[in-house]
C-alpha cells in the first residue's frame, strides 16, 4: 500500500517551507496580462494552510519556457501581483532562483509570512534536473512541499531531483488531484464512460488503450476521428496522420478488448477548409470527403453520446470532441459538456487545457466533481504511468 506524505504530519510553527506551486499561467497574445488564473487560484488553499500554521513560506514555480535564461516577459512578478491580490496578503519577492542570501532572508522573515522566488526555469539546472541545483533548493528550507501537480510528470530539479536531497510532502492541491484521478481509474463505479478528444492524437491513443481496460465505453472525438476513419479505410479529409498514429488506431480496432469499448462517430461535420468561416456539411462517416477537415461530430453521434453520458456513473473527459472555439464546430463539445453537467448521479472528472476552457466558457465548472489543473500530467496519469513528482511523495506502509 502507498500513501502520500502529507503536510498535516508536520510541525510548521516558525519553520521555513519551500512550496513548489504550479503558477505557469497563460498570457493574452503579445502581453503579460494573465489570460487564465485558475492555477493561481487553486494554489491558494495550501498557502493559506501554511500561513495559519505560522510557517515561513517561500513559493517557487516556473513560468513559460525561458530555456535557462532570464526573459523579462516571463518574470515571476507578473504572477506575484495576481497571487498577492487573490491571497489578500503581501508576498515578498526575494530574487533568485539561486542566491545565497535567500536562506538568510527566509530565516529572518516573520512567522506566517509569504515570499516568492524568481522563475525557476531562469536557471538551467531546473529543466536539466541538476543535482546541485536540487540540493540548493533543498537547503533553503526546513521542509519541501510539492503542490505542483501540473508538472509532476517532469523530471526537473524541483519536482524529481529534490526528493534525493530532502523528504517531499504533498500539498492540498496535489493530494486532491491524486485522490480524484485514482478514483477515476480505480473505483468500481459503472457504467464508466470516457470521452477522449482534442487535437493531439499521438498523446491520446495511449490513454484510450489504458482506459479500455477499465471503462465500459470510450467516446471518440476531436483529431482522433480522422485517425480512426483512416484506420477503417474510410475518407479522413486532408488531416495529416503519422504512421505511429495510424498504426495505433489500427491496433486498437483489431484488439477485441479495446474495439468493443470504442464508440466512433457515425456521422461528422466536415469543413471544406481549415477556417472559421469555412463551408461545412454534416455527413455519414462513409460519405466523408478526401478534401477538407473533420472538425466536429455529427447530430446522430451527439445523440448516442448524450444517451451514454446520461446513464453513466463515472465519467472522464479529456479533450473537446470538435473545434469548439469556432461556433460552427462547437455543437458536439457543447452537447457533451451539458450532458455531463446534467448527470448529478455520476462522479465526473475533466482535464486538459482546452477541455477546462470549454467548461469555463459555458459556466459549467460547478457541475463537475473535479476539474484537473494538469494537462500533460493528467494524461500520463490516465495512461497508467508513474509520475516522478508523485513517486517522490510516496512511502510504503
Amino acid at each position: 500500500m502507498m500513501k502520500l506524505k502529507e503536510i498535516e504530519e508536520l510541525d510548521l510553527e516558525g519553520k521555513r517551507v519551500l512550496l513548489r506551486a504550479d503558477l505557469n499561467v497563460t498570457f493574452k497574445p503579445n502581453s503579460t496580462e494573465i489570460a487564465d488564473d485558475t492555477r493561481i487560484r487553486e494554489s491558494i488553499a495550501t498557502i493559506q494552510f501554511l500561513q495559519q500554521r505560522n510557517a515561513k513560506t517561500l513559493i517557487c514555480s516556473h513560468v513559460g519556457r525561458p530555456k535557462g535564461k532570464a526573459v523579462p516577459d516571463l518574470k515571476i512578478e507578473h504572477v506575484r501581483t495576481r497571487l498577492q491580490d487573490l491571497l489578500g496578503a503581501e508576498i515578498q519577492y526575494v530574487g533568485g532562483p539561486c542566491d545565497e542570501s535567500i536562506a538568510e532572508t527566509l530565516k529572518s522573515a516573520p512567522n506566517g509570512s509569504v515570499a516568492i522566488l524568481e522563475n525557476l526555469r531562469f536557471h538551467p539546472g531546473e529543466k536539466a534536473n541538476d543535482p546541485k541545483f536540487a540540493t540548493y533548493l533543498a537547503s533553503i528550507a526546513d521542509y519541501f512541499i510539492n503542490d505542483a501537480f501540473g508538472v509532476s510528470h517532469r523530471e526537473h530539479a524541483s519536482i524529481a531531483g529534490i526528493a534525493k536531497a530532502t523528504p517531499v510532502y504533498a500539498g492540498l492541491l496535489m493530494r486532491a488531484e491524486t485522490e480524484m484521478l485514482n478514483r477515476a481509474l480505480e473505483s468500481d463505479e459503472h457504467p464508466f464512460v470516457a470521452v477522449i478528444g482534442g487535437a493531439k492524437v499521438a498523446d491520446k491513443l495511449p490513454v484510450v488503450e489504458n482506459l479500455a481496460k477499465k471503462a465500459d465505453s470510450i467516446l471518440i472525438g476531436g483529431g482522433m476521428i480522422a485517425a480512426f476513419q483512416a484506420a477503417q479505410g474510410l475518407p479522413h479529409g486532408e488531416t495529416e496522420l503519422s504512421s505511429k498514429e495510424l498504426n495505433a488506431a489500427e491496433s486498437l480496432l483489431k484488439n477485441p478488448e479495446t474495439a468493443d469499448k470504442l464508440v466512433i462517430p457515425i456521422d461528422i461535420t466536415q469543413a471544406d477548409r481549415f477556417a472559421e468561416d469555412s463551408r461545412y456539411i454534416l455527413t455519414h462517416k462513409t460519405w466523408a470527403s478526401e478534401k477538407g477537415y473533420i472538425l466536429d461530430i455529427g447530430p446522430w453521434t451527439m445523440g448516442t453520446y448524450i444517451h451514454k453520458l446520461a446513464h453513466a456513473r463515472k465519467i472522464i473527459w479529456n479533450g473537446p470532441v470538435g473545434l469548439f472555439e469556432w461556433k460552427s464546430f462547437s455543437a458536439g463539445t457543447v452537447e457533451v459538456a451539458h450532458a455531463i453537467a446534467r448527470n448529478n448521479d455520476a462522479f465526473t472528472l475533466a482535464g486538459g487545457g482546452s477541455t477546462v476552457e470549454a467548461i469555463q466558457t459555458m459556466n459549467l465548472t460547478q457541475h463537475f466533481t473535479h476539474i484537473s489543473t494538469g494537462g500533460g500530467a493528467s494524461l500520463e496519469f490516465l495512461e497508467g504511468k508513474t509520475l516522478p513528482g508523485i513517486a517522490s511523495l510516496q512511502h510504503h506502509l
